[in-house]
């Protein structure tokens, strides 16, 4: 009996369930991990000044403290699945919420600056694993008819946790006299900046036991009642159970377990659309992205903001982000992936060549002019905009569409690898390239959003409307 055959069967296809509002809870209390992604990827913005200051060390040595977290990402996406197939899904969000709550008490009471880095890895891995578990996860527990809508919660609460920090950051700040040293609660305000992660890294573990493992997990164990029971909890009572986990069984048994080996050929070492998975990857990061998310206080202060103010304009920022990202989940299916990203890569051009040609003037009294200062701040905000409207969105999208069923798992692993990778090298650059000149590293910024236009023309085609098993 063909897949299709057998949800027409069971009721799956069509299933609704008699508690929407509970399924609801479930995928967004599995998005909590999305949130932390977000909060703790940008809450070092709040203090990556008083890290300098305090420690005495040069922008290179800061560079690496701030990026070492992505060593960390790398390694936590690269073992979450092993880990969640062997223990489930459910265990592996409750180690995930462990090692965040330790990283933020860890990180907000360092020693010296090497037990700070080390935090940052353990938060990175916990980060790595929530950013595979979280989608993989909802995915498997929701009913096929909201199956997109509620996938669509993991990125809203990366928005969402990256704007919450920087909420957060801006009112802890104002709390210390707008210090980042201040003195709060018997710390730096850095510090409790930090530590304040704890507080939503609990509330995940506190949610985790309140949501019911994944059925795909349950039944590749051999617990068949209990992956009925939570069948019918998610997908309704009136479906099939027995012909629901038969479909589920058989779909596991064939599905090819992709290796590295299946994405090699071609004259470049990997199969071209590989390659192509690649590109948009490190396309999405090279145009600069996260230097807005983890360097943006710093960088306003650069040129002539107020600390207090710097912290506020990191937050309206993070706005936009959330503004741009509904933006993109509203159209990304009615006018196409790639419509979508040629939109977003010409108008990242035209804010990262205005924030270029602002920062090429020189300081007066220590702040840019104030013609070149308002066109930085608008610049900054279209960039950020017309990124979460477009690649910030269609690239995961992409990724998760464009190879064909025999690789797809593999290529994505690899693609999402690159990815990581690019964002450490554009994390790990820009404290030692904005010294150097400011102006001219977004000139770089500026000639790969520019470049990604024809690669979207050339190598990347368009998935809106098709079918998975036609990709190739």
């Amino acid at each position: 009996m063909t897949s299709t055959a057998q949800a027409q069967k069971s009721g799956a296809g069509t299933a609704h369930p008699d508690h929407l509002g509970h399924v609801i809870f479930i995928a967004a209390a599995a998005a909590m991990g999305g949130f932390l992604f977000g909060y703790d990827s940008s809450v070092i913005n709040g203090a990556v000044e008083a890290i300098r200051d305090r420690y005495d060390i040069g922008s290179a040595a800061l560079a690496q403290v701030i990026a070492i977290a992505l060593i960390g990402c790398a390694i936590g996406a690269a073992t979450a699945g092993r880990i969640a197939d062997r223990i489930g899904r459910i265990r592996c969000m409750q180690i995930s919420a462990v090692l965040f709550t330790i990283s933020a008490v860890g990180s907000a009471l360092p020693f010296a600056l090497y037990d700070l880095a080390f935090w940052r890895i353990v938060g990175g891995f916990a980060i790595g694993m929530a950013s595979v578990i979280g989608p993989a996860y909802i995915a498997e527990v929701a009913p096929p008819a909201y199956r997109g809508r509620l996938g669509s919660f993991q990125q809203a609460a990366i928005v969402i946790g990256i704007a919450i920090s920087q909420l957060v950051n801006w009112g802890l700040l104002n709390a210390a006299g707008g210090d980042q040293r201040g003195k709060l609660m018997g710390l730096e305000a850095w510090q409790v900046m930090l530590g304040v992660m704890v507080i939503p890294a609990v509330l995940y573990g506190l949610l985790s036991f309140a949501i019911p493992e994944s059925p795909r997990f349950l039944i590749s164990v051999g617990k068949r009642d209990r992956a009925k029971e939570i069948l019918a909890e998610v997908e309704g009572d009136k479906i099939d159970l027995d012909a629901r986990v038969t479909e589920i069984e058989n779909a596991m048994k064939s599905e090819h377990k992709s290796t590295f080996k299946d994405l090699l050929g071609g004259s470049f070492f990997f199969k071209p659309i590989v390659w192509v998975g690649i590109g948009l990857s490190v396309f999405q990061q090279f145009v600069g992205i996260n230097v807005a998310f983890y360097y943006s206080s710093t960088l306003w202060q650069s040129v002539g903001v107020d600390p207090t103010d710097s912290f506020f304009y990191s937050f309206t920022t993070s706005i936009i982000n959330i503004v741009g990202t509904v933006i993109a989940m509203i159209f990304v299916d009615r006018v196409g992936r790639r419509p979508l990203a040629l939109i977003g890569s010409v108008g990242m051009v035209i804010g990262l060549a205005l924030e270029a040609w602002a920062f090429s003037f020189d300081l007066v009294d220590g702040k840019l002019p104030a013609a070149q200062g308002w066109t930085a701040l608008i610049a900054a905000h279209v960039f950020v905009l017309f990124f979460a409207l477009s690649w910030g969105v269609v690239v995961w999208v992409f990724l998760g569409e464009m190879f064909p069923n025999r690789i797809r798992a593999a290529a994505l692993g690899v693609a999402a690898s690159a990815q990581w990778i690019a964002n450490w090298a554009i994390t790990a650059s820009f404290p030692s390239l904005a010294d150097w000149n400011l102006s001219a590293t977004y000139v770089i910024y500026t000639v790969f959003a520019a470049l990604s236009i024809p690669f979207v023309l050339k190598y990347v085609k368009e998935t809106k409307g098709k079918k998975l098993e036609e990709m190739g």
